[in-house]
């Protein structure tokens, strides 16, 4: 598995295309409007292969009747209103709240949790780029 930094601003996935003999990798909008970047500012760009990715003769190659299940995209947060996860609290914020991280660097903030809990927290409140949980108490039944 691979250490993300905590300086992590900003994770997606781009193609590199050539234009003029250069090589470009376009920055989604949505970093820009959600802060995660500033045009004009110089960032360490780290490239890492996909797994998914693959070339236009591996896809001509592919039976076309065989059936194929939707691509997951970077768009969008990756929880949902209501969802049930296990999370680590990595650190706490300004106001005290535990700080956890998910897919694509994607944080959850979790009132009352500590750094280096492990917790069930239910997703109360989903933003772009953020989203507020709350602990679910474990069953006392449960064995």
């Amino acid at each position: 598995m691979i250490k993300i930094s905590d300086s992590l601003r900003s994770l997606f996935s781009a193609q590199i295309e050539e234009r003029d003999g250069s090589y470009i990798v376009d920055v989604p909008a949505s970093e820009i409007e959600h802060d995660a970047l500033a045009a004009d500012e110089t960032y360490r760009v780290a490239i890492l292969k996909s797994e998914s990715s693959t070339s236009k003769k591996t896809q001509e190659e592919q039976p076309q009747s065989a059936a194929q299940e939707p691509t997951p995209t970077s768009d969008g947060p990756p929880v949902d209103e209501g969802a049930i996860r296990d999370v680590t609290i990595e650190t706490t914020g300004d106001q005290g709240d535990g700080i956890a991280k998910v897919e694509r660097g994607y944080v959850v903030i979790v009132p009352g949790g500590q750094p280096g809990d492990e917790l069930s927290v239910e997703i109360e409140q989903v933003k772009e780029n953020v989203a507020f949980a709350s602990i679910v108490e474990p069953d006392s039944r449960a064995l």
